[in-house]
């Protein structure tokens, strides 16, 4: 019997020796392999730790070191605590594809006791580009006031870009604000890794000499272009070789005809493959003359492209857009004494275009503010596929030029039964291969001439029709020497997303549809709330206090008690 229980034992203390041996070596081999297969797993509803197959691909791919300074350091309050995890989190991520070519460091810019060193470095942090907070700090009863700078400073070789990590948006919470700047941190990084690493940049054109925007009207948008192409303006004049080199060309806002000659060159740039962003207004009327006059006219805007865009698949309708979901414009409805009593009223001709949520170039997207709009249909046309990009809502109705617009339509409410034959397509992305509009209108000798090098058919190209050539036009000041953020309303204070759409419709075209992915991300921000903190705090903190214990002492009690039981018997 005791022989027995010897040889038990024996064989219990093999079978245990050899469990931990196969455990030992499952754990050694399992390292062994992670150090040659990579992954990371993602849990989260979003996607928020995974980095788009763009990012890595740049990460993995870096030459060198590049170097980040984070100035969110210190003595923060929650909401800024939040953006400054995030940052470290995405860094952390980018390490992980990029290795020892990510280097970071955070740095409190207020660490110095002595205020005159403070200033300096305040200083020396705006001079290179960084835009300081002043924030309100809380501790129990007392309020102060405190300082940072929520940006960054990337280095790669000898060259540097400031980042912005804090977005500002007219009208938005402070909670707002930070959720939608941890929303853009991977692009802010990659684009500004991009911008130092990329050697050369693509070209883009605005076309001038046809009564389009001027440069001061487009400077916002332009400004925002030339962080990744080469940006310049040109006129066509009938030169055959005047778009040689642009990777895009943008057309905003003709008001005057094109002749058959410079749409020929246009049409052969296309032909050869190049992009274009057509920002067309098919009805003339401006806002101008009903800021001196009650009464304006919308008439039909002769710019002769009309043809041209029916080749391309697209039909520009001569009507305008009224839509219920519209920005307000102050008007004077009454005096006190000498001073105007204006009143905000809905301007039905500035209708709020809401983007297609399918799309990387509209998704994610505010509402586009736009003044006067038309509407556009695609033709069906077998080589050429079209994408409808931005719609009014369904609240809308149309008018069609010649037509007479006044303020005196604010008088009465609205006929809601009148405004229900949205939604109307006023941005329209074509990919394909395009038809020359002129195939079968030249003489023999001109197609034949291998000079002209005539094409009828396009190689796999795309272009962006757009019914509104204001939504690239930036707010001018009223004696024409600065200008505003494009999609800013001065009266509403609200900021719009015209300017996104402007850079993800160049993106697009121009093939940087990385870059596009990562500012459309998305995923949500679960901010804590601050009143349920002030509130609930006592109470929260006696659940997670006294739960944990009296668990611990129920569970101590049980065992206990079955050990007594066990033994007992």
């Amino acid at each position: 019997m005791v022989e027995k229980s010897k040889n038990s034992g024996s064989k219990k203390k093999w079978i245990d020796l050899s469990s931990l041996v196969v455990w030992l070596v499952a754990i050694v081999l399992i390292n062994l392999t992670s150090t040659y297969f990579f992954h990371r797993f993602d849990l989260t509803e979003e996607n928020r730790y995974t980095l788009s197959e763009s990012t890595t691909e740049k990460l993995e791919s870096l030459e060198d070191v590049v170097f980040i300074r984070v100035y969110l350091e210190g003595n923060l309050p929650a909401e800024f605590r939040e953006l400054r995890n995030a940052t470290k989190e995405l860094l952390d991520e980018f390490r992980a594809y990029a290795g020892d070519n990510i280097q970071y460091e955070f740095i409190n810019p207020s660490i110095s006791n002595n205020e005159e060193e403070r200033v300096e470095v305040y200083k020396e942090l705006t001079r290179i580009g960084l835009q300081y907070t002043n924030i309100r700090v809380q501790a129990g009863d007392k309020m102060s006031e405190q300082i940072i700078f929520p940006g960054a400073v990337v280095s790669f070789r000898d060259k540097e870009v400031p980042i912005q990590l804090l977005k500002s948006v007219a009208g938005a919470t402070e909670q707002q604000m930070i959720a939608s700047s941890i929303q853009q941190l991977e692009y802010e990084f990659v684009s500004a890794i991009q911008k130092l690493s990329s050697p050369l940049k693509k070209s883009i054109a605005f076309i001038e000499g046809h009564g389009e925007l001027t440069e001061l009207q487009t400077a916002d948008a332009q400004k925002a272009l030339e962080e990744f192409y080469e940006v310049e303006r040109i006129s066509i004049e009938q030169k055959l070789n005047a778009l040689a080199g642009f990777d895009a060309i943008i057309i905003a806002r003709p008001d005057s005809a094109y002749s058959e000659q410079d749409k020929f060159i246009i049409d052969q740039y296309i032909m050869n493959g190049g992009k274009v962003l057509w920002l067309i207004d098919p009805v003339f009327a401006r806002m101008d003359s009903l800021r001196s006059s009650n009464l304006t006219m919308g008439l039909v805007l002769n710019h002769n492209l009309e043809d041209q865009m029916f080749k391309y698949g697209v039909r520009l309708n001569n009507d305008l857009i009224m839509d219920i979901q519209c920005n307000t414009k102050p008007i004077v409805t009454g005096y006190i004494g000498n001073q105007p009593r204006q009143e905000m009223f809905p301007w039905y001709y500035e209708p709020l275009l809401i983007g297609n949520e399918q799309h990387p170039i509209s998704s994610n997207l505010d509402r586009i503010m736009t003044e006067f709009a038309s509407t556009l249909e695609v033709l069906e046309i077998d080589s050429i596929e079209a994408t409808t990009l931005m719609t009014s809502s369904d609240q809308s109705r149309l008018v069609n030029a010649p037509t007479r617009i006044s303020f005196n339509i604010l008088r009465d409410p609205p006929k809601y039964e009148l405004f229900n034959s949205g939604p109307h397509a006023t941005a329209v992305l074509l990919e394909g291969k395009f038809t020359s509009v002129f195939k079968n209108r030249l003489p023999q000798k001109l197609t034949d001439d291998e000079g002209l090098k005539f094409k009828e058919i396009s190689v796999q190209t795309k272009m962006i029709v757009v019914s509104d050539g204001d939504i690239i036009r930036n707010p001018v000041s009223a004696l024409g020497d600065k200008y505003f953020a494009l999609g800013y309303d001065r009266y509403t204070q609200k900021m719009y997303a015209n300017r996104e759409f402007i850079l993800n419709s160049i993106n697009y075209l121009c093939d940087d549809s990385g870059l596009l992915n990562v500012r459309t991300k998305e995923f949500k921000i679960r901010l804590l709330d601050q009143t349920k903190i002030d509130t609930e705090r006592y109470y929260w903190q006696t659940i997670n206090t006294a739960v944990p214990i009296g668990f611990v002492v129920i569970m101590g009690l049980v065992f206990f008690y079955w050990r007594k039981r066990r033994f007992e018997k």
